[in-house]
């Protein structure tokens, strides 16, 4: 068994969790989420707790009972807190705003790049140089903050880019001025 596999799941009273065959259907204030679990993994509701089983020892079986616990943690915590990234938008005239469903980010082309937002996820501008993307699926948020960023990331030299809050940019060296070892030609 698992040894994270093995942790039950705590479900707040405002989510509910049901189960068709290898499907879980989790819905709670801030959407509904489901997964397919695999053919060795079960879920049973112990009280207030999701219980994660596995049928079997091998080791692809333990691999498989945690993901699964942690998959349906992260579908409990999302519908009930949700997940969000932080974003800055670094440089002089970038900027990001939010049109709609769309995002127009103005980063140093010719043209703005705009993206479509994807279901289930809503993205924020509070400021003009910071984003705040928000959803209920983890892996959504997580992906959709990561081709944000993927459109303009942050170069060595000045730091200019799209980078996720609290993120440490190495910094290096620009070109080093001749030193007293150059000889004026003349």
């Amino acid at each position: 068994m698992s040894r994270i596999g093995r942790a039950p799941i705590a479900v707040p009273s405002t989510v509910k969790v049901r189960q068709e065959d290898h499907r879980l259907h989790v819905e709670g204030p801030k959407g509904a989420l489901s997964i397919t679990l695999p053919q060795m993994i079960s879920v049973r509701m112990v009280g207030e707790r999701l219980q994660v089983e596995a049928a079997g020892e091998g080791a692809s079986v333990k691999a498989f009972h945690g993901l699964a616990r942690a998959l349906i943690a992260n579908m409990v915590h999302g519908v009930t807190s949700g997940f969000s990234k932080e974003l800055e938008v670094v440089g002089v005239g970038y900027r990001a705003q939010v049109q709609g469903r769309q995002l127009s980010l103005h980063v140093g082309f010719s043209h703005p790049v705009l993206l479509p937002v994807p279901e289930g996820v809503t993205v924020e501008a509070p400021k003009p140089t910071s984003l705040v993307v928000k959803g209920a699926d983890k892996q959504l948020v997580g992906q959709f903050a990561a081709t944000i960023r993927r459109i303009a990331p942050p170069e060595p030299y000045k730091g200019k880019g799209i980078k996720y809050v609290g993120e440490l940019i190495r910094r290096k060296a620009g070109k080093a001025a001749t030193g007293s070892g150059a000889k004026a030609a003349g």
